[in-house]
């Protein structure tokens, strides 16, 4: 959408809602400096706010049960990280979701078209669509954009808060370029669509949403709202072979790739011969074997007017 035809819309639009519970990381990389910027920005548009932060993310899920009855809305400032964290009390509460990107990647945010624009996102979340998207679910555990096992959780496990603050969206390919040198194959066996694949691989994600990892693509055609997940699985035999598959991985090209393995389906099953575990969102949640599924039109989030993901 044009600034013009934006603006226009914005004057025109009423607030979507005026009680809202603001929750913001403040280790996120933008998390502290912007949190009196969001608060001043959110009340000019009209909200009625709660606010309430904390220290660890894995908090925010009982914050949010607890002020449930309080609020029409909540809106969350961070990455991917703390979005996951709360995504489990987001669908049982059924509360809309407002987004501020603060975080490194803020893939999601990326997914949905919300810019990282502090002043625009706080726009979207005033006068923006509500949207129903679909959530991924492994084992007992929400996710947003992917889960994954292998190479991605060494990389989260090297990527460290002061690694992300220091080096911002770099921080993931120089993190991956520093850990592909060791990765090796294992052994898994993928369940989908009633058949049975066993393969040698490096790497395993399963996408929902779009973009993961900072902006690389899950699937050209992937979308938040298929109701579908997206599998690809890395199989080389040789650490450098993924050199030339990342630029590819960013548009989703890689999937046409013949060491890559390409599947979609409702649901998929993933066993390993020890357990191993799982990332979801940037963070280690749960361990194989692992059973995926997708659940169609899950959460309600705020979006640009007339935006398609």
């Amino acid at each position: 959408m044009d600034a013009e035809n934006w603006t226009s819309r914005l004057q025109r639009a009423l607030p979507v809602s005026s009680r809202a519970l603001l929750l913001v990381n403040r280790h996120a990389r933008q998390g502290q400096k912007s949190l009196v910027e969001a608060i001043d920005s959110l009340k000019q548009l009209g909200f009625d706010l709660i606010e309430e932060s904390t220290e660890d993310p894995k908090h925010l899920s009982e914050v949010i049960l607890r002020h449930q009855h309080e609020v029409d809305l909540v809106i969350i400032g961070g990455g991917d990280g703390t979005l996951n964290a709360a995504v489990d009390a987001l669908v049982q509460t059924q509360l809309p979701l407002g987004i501020l990107p603060l975080g490194t990647a803020n893939d999601l945010a990326r997914t949905l078209g919300i810019p990282n624009s502090l002043n625009e996102a706080c726009k979207i979340i005033a006068y923006g669509e509500m949207r129903r998207i679909d959530v991924g679910l492994v084992n007992d555990k929400y996710f947003f954009n992917v889960a994954s096992l292998g190479l991605s959780v060494k990389i989260t496990q090297r990527l460290t808060k002061e690694v992300k603050r220091r080096w911002g969206i770099f921080a993931y390919a120089a993190t991956a370029l520093q850990v592909i040198w060791e990765s090796r194959p294992f052994s898994a066996e993928i369940r989908i669509n009633n058949k049975s694949y066993r393969v040698k691989t490096v790497q395993i994600a399963v996408g929902n949403g779009r973009y993961y990892g900072g902006g690389m693509t899950v699937a050209p055609d992937a979308t938040i709202d298929d109701r579908r997940l997206d599998l690809y699985s890395l199989e080389i035999e040789h650490w450098w072979q993924i050199i030339p598959l990342l630029p590819a991985m960013r548009q989703g090209r890689h999937i046409h790739w013949q060491s890559v393995r390409d599947l979609q389906g409702e649901e998929i099953e993933i066993s390993t011969r020890k357990p191993r575990p799982i990332n979801t969102d940037g963070e280690i949640t749960t361990y194989t074997p692992a059973h995926f599924r997708v659940i169609p039109k899950a959460v309600t989030v705020l979006i640009p007017p007339i935006q398609t993901f």
